[in-house]
């Protein structure tokens, strides 16, 4: 049996509801059955997501499914399934996401057209029966690119602020450099330092047009609706994200995104900690602190100029305490 073109990396917990639709669709991506790979992991499931994936991976030529005891969270799923990657290109997909047909394979041909590094794509985000159609942030389609060239300017949407990883492909050689990893235990936010750390590091990347992923938006279960602990994780990946910049060789010229994208994001989870637990709260605000204290003060002036109003005032208290403004 010859060696798949792609491998899928597919973790899940208590996704049954879903899981059927990401697997049948997965079935559909290449003329060639076997020429892709199937990697699901089985995140410390309590209903039958498990079951599903084994089921299904009966169908597939080349299968493997994971299974943890406990759930380890998306980033070290992943992880897991680096693991057993084969071929030259893999992907990631969500248990509560699909494809359309033939979308791996056309990202698969234009890999390799392109010589690329990584590819990046539109995707369609679904709220219930409404499909509206998010583009990457990149006004260059099909033309290979420096992913540093993709990070500025700092007060605009970039590619950076696109952190989905199941949005494009990836060239094993991505693999090979660690540039794929995801930091370990990390529950939420996940995708920021990576996607950083993929724009600093990679060489070449380039946005195409292909079949479309469709990221469901409204699950229950998933991390952007619950208001548990896990959300602390964000402040963890943000400070990360300052660390990996404050290693580059032109971090004076990338910082100033960074402490734009943190205050904004900070300023999005402390409105939303509003309908948290008191004490998960002051926990949120206090981690939120530490990371804001991290930053350049002379970014954070900048980026506060910029800022309206409102914004500058959920910020103001926390700033202060953390030493930023007077």
């Amino acid at each position: 049996m010859r060696t798949p073109l792609a491998t899928v990396i597919l973790p899940a917990k208590d996704a049954s509801p879903y899981i059927g639709t990401a697997l049948e669709t997965l079935l559909r991506q290449f003329d060639d059955p076997g020429a892709l790979k199937l990697v699901a992991i089985d995140d410390g499931s309590s209903d039958d997501t498990g079951a599903q994936m084994r089921h299904y991976a009966e169908r597939f030529d080349h299968a493997e499914v994971v299974t943890n005891s406990h759930p380890v969270g998306l980033a070290s799923a992943r992880n897991q399934g680096l693991a057993h990657v084969e071929g030259d290109a893999f992907c990631f997909l969500d248990g509560d996401d699909w494809m359309q047909p033939h979308r791996l394979q056309v990202l698969t041909e234009r890999l390799r057209e392109l010589s690329c590094d990584f590819l990046r794509t539109d995707h369609v985000r679904v709220t219930g029966s409404k499909r509206v159609l998010k583009r990457a942030p990149y006004a260059w389609r099909g033309i290979s690119a420096s992913p540093r060239d993709a990070i500025l300017p700092t007060d605009d949407t970039t590619m950076v602020d696109y952190p989905f990883a199941w949005a494009g492909i990836f060239h094993r050689r991505i693999l090979d450099r660690g540039l794929a990893t995801f930091s370990d235990g990390l529950f939420t936010a996940e995708d920021r330092p990576w996607i950083w750390r993929l724009h600093l590091q990679a060489n070449s990347f380039a946005v195409v047009d292909a079949p479309a992923v469709l990221y469901r938006r409204g699950v229950p279960t998933s991390l952007t609706q619950v208001r548990d602990r896990r959300q602390l994780d964000f402040a963890r990946a943000l400070a990360q994200t300052v660390e990996i910049v404050e290693q580059d060789d032109e971090a004076h010229r990338f910082m100033p995104k960074v402490a734009w994208t943190a205050l904004a994001l900070s300023s999005h989870q402390f409105v939303r900690s509003r309908r948290m637990e008191p004490a998960l709260r002051r926990e949120m605000r206090e981690s939120i602190r530490h990371l804001l204290a991290s930053l350049p003060k002379s970014d954070v002036d900048v980026a506060l100029s910029r800022f309206e109003a409102s914004r500058r005032r959920v910020l103001a208290r926390t700033l202060r305490k953390a030493g930023q403004v007077t």
